[in-house]
């Protein structure tokens, strides 16, 4: 993985935290999550693309 070690990758993580913040952290995460997802889902031909997930339409009406 382009020579990257457990040093390296502590190094990136420290610095990521510095700059967003570890309140921010999960966001990016979830964010970075969705946009692999959906570029797997490209990739692969299907046609439609989750841009919000789908929410239980029972749960909002009861």
């Amino acid at each position: 993985m382009f020579g990257f070690g457990m040093p390296e990758l502590i190094i990136i993580l420290v610095i990521v935290m510095v700059v967003f913040g570890a309140g921010r952290l999960p966001e990016i995460g979830n964010a970075l999550g969705k946009s692999i997802r959906n570029f797997k889902k490209a990739s692969e031909g299907k046609d439609e693309i989750e841009i919000n997930p789908k929410k239980d339409e029972d749960k909002k009406q009861s």
